[in-house]
């Protein structure tokens, strides 16, 4: 007679947070400043300034955009502000920076908002597989503010858990 198989996760208390649940739907886009530098490397204000003129900055129209510079220009702090200042009210957020410095603020901005009560005193395991875009930052994010509520943490998948952090037993 063949025993019955116990699914003892299943059973567990064990609670499981995949960040990619709390992923930021939208459009993202970038901004490649280097293509108003002379050369792609020198910024010449005049120009700079007429090529933000006639660029059609409509076209990012609720996206969340990263500006960047993909060349080794010096660039300086007010034509980033310039840049932004055309996207104000058009784009749903402008961060400076690469898609992942992006993806990382809006995590950011999420994660300090998520409810974790659900998450007190239990073993959580952080999902360690996503098939959108979730920044390493992340995962550090969510094992900060998970770290002041969970019994412990995890990461990976309930049969290849890798354990992360186990709350001290406090002394009575």
């Amino acid at each position: 007679m063949a025993e019955e198989i116990i699914n003892r996760v299943a059973n567990s208390k064990l609670k499981t947070f995949d960040l990619e649940d709390f992923y930021v739907t939208g459009t993202r886009s970038t901004i490649d400043i280097s293509q108003w530098l002379l050369e792609g490397i020198v910024l010449v204000e005049s120009r700079f300034r007429e090529s933000l003129k006639t660029t059609d900055f409509s076209i990012y129209k609720d996206h969340y955009v990263a500006i960047d510079c993909s060349t080794d220009a010096i660039i300086p702090q007010w034509a980033w502000m310039l840049v932004q200042s055309q996207l104000h009210g058009i784009a749903k957020k402008v961060v400076l920076g690469t898609q992942e410095q992006l993806e990382t603020e809006l995590y950011r901005e999420v994660i300090v908002g998520v409810d974790l009560s659900e998450f007190r005193d239990v073993p959580v395991i952080v999902k360690g597989c996503s098939n959108k875009p979730v920044p390493i930052a992340a995962y550090a994010m969510i094992t900060d503010r998970l770290q002041s509520v969970a019994k412990s943490i995890m990461y990976g998948e309930a049969c290849s858990a890798v354990p992360v952090f186990k709350k001290k037993k406090q002394l009575s």
